[in-house]
């Protein structure tokens, strides 16, 4: 799904941020990984955005998810990871201003806290689906 920002407020919000959260997200999902021995790797994608795909394996088994969706899931307050759903398909979204502090500028333990529980699904939910639970 893509994220349909609409306004200029939500925008520079957005912009603020994506690329910290994306940073985040790299460094919380190579620690899960080291922790609960995952092998992982990152394959560049072009639809329905250029970015990257993480490939987590366990054994013969990959699970696989777009990175920019799961920052997305970190920055927005009503985006959500669903496979089912097409990627070209556009949802209205709401920037989670709890990101931020009072001043306007990233409140990095929020960020670090919301991110961790993301990643800690991601590999809840891969190890799931590679177990067959």
């Amino acid at each position: 799904m893509t994220p349909k920002i609409t306004d200029s407020v939500a925008w520079q919000q957005t912009e603020q941020l994506m690329q910290p959260t994306l940073l985040r997200v790299i460094d919380n999902i190579r620690k899960h990984a080291e922790t609960y021995n995952w092998q992982i790797k990152y394959e560049a994608v072009e639809t329905p955005i250029p970015g990257y795909q993480l490939c987590l394996q366990n054994g013969q088994q990959q699970c696989q998810i777009n990175l920019w969706e799961l920052c997305y899931q970190i920055c927005f307050c009503n985006y959500h990871l669903s496979p089912l759903e097409p990627s070209s398909q556009e949802v209205e979204v709401d920037v989670d201003t709890s990101l931020l502090d009072d001043c306007g500028e990233v409140d990095w333990l929020r960020l670090d806290e919301k991110t961790q529980r993301a990643i800690a699904d991601v590999f809840a939910q891969a190890s799931h689906q590679l177990h067959g639970e």
